[in-house]
């Protein structure tokens, strides 16, 4: 584990009702930055923040996680990892998980 990867993986659905699998900042960023501008409110721009911040090295990982999840509880898109992770398969090289 590297200084930007959460402790365990959140898993979120996406626009395309896919469960994406989050596990670092810069998975957080990327996802953040995708999100409709539409439906950004100050949740998820706190969560930003908060990615940007960390990844510049002014806040731990932990606060990024938690700031992730509260901005998918709001914006409903929070998955329970116990449901997600039976149809997570490991891939062939046994290194990353494949898309759910």
């Amino acid at each position: 584990m590297n200084a930007t990867t959460f402790s365990s993986p959140v898993f979120v659905k996406d626009g395309n009702c896919i469960v994406r699998e989050i596990v670092s900042i810069d998975g957080a960023i990327d996802f953040l930055e995708e999100w409709p501008e539409s439906r950004r409110d100050l949740i998820h721009k706190t969560a930003l923040k908060a990615c940007y911040d960390a990844h510049d090295g002014y806040k731990p990982v932990s606060v990024v996680r938690q700031a992730f999840i509260s901005f998918a509880k709001r914006a409903c898109i929070l998955e329970d990892p116990a449901a997600v992770m039976p149809w997570i398969s490991p891939s062939k090289s046994g290194s990353e998980s494949e898309a759910v």
